[in-house]
């Protein structure tokens, strides 16, 4: 599968960079979106398919709206509002969403012996 997956800000980008190989590039809105910012997204995804992974606040769910419009094709994954956004949310949930999503193969699971504590 070739996949790309967009999120908002860096730290979100860092969050799932943990847990996922390198195969997947994953792109940042940075909060913002402008037609230079779509341009820029669209060229760095070019025919990969997409996955749309924003917080589930007013501003993700704005950014949100508007990437399904430029990628009406995408895939949409979700965490819990009650966690505060991407960035926040517990990997082992995050897992949970991107094997929800299909991208089971793009996961870096945690080491048995470790176990969650020790990718946290």
């Amino acid at each position: 599968m070739n996949a790309a997956i967009i999120v908002e800000g860096k730290n979100d980008k860092s969050r799932l960079s943990r847990i996922l190989s390198p195969e997947i590039p994953i792109h940042c809105t940075f909060g913002t979106l402008n037609t230079n910012r779509i341009e820029m997204l669209r060229k760095a995804v070019g025919d990969r398919h997409v996955y749309l992974f924003t917080d589930p606040d007013a501003s993700g769910r704005r950014i949100r709206g508007m990437l399904r419009d430029v990628f009406p094709d995408a895939d949409h994954i979700y965490t819990r509002k009650g966690y505060s956004g991407v960035e926040g949310t517990p990997e082992e949930y995050l897992i949970q969403q991107l094997e929800k999503a299909g991208l089971e193969e793009f996961i870096l699971y945690p080491d048995p012996a470790t176990g969650w504590s020790a990718m946290e």
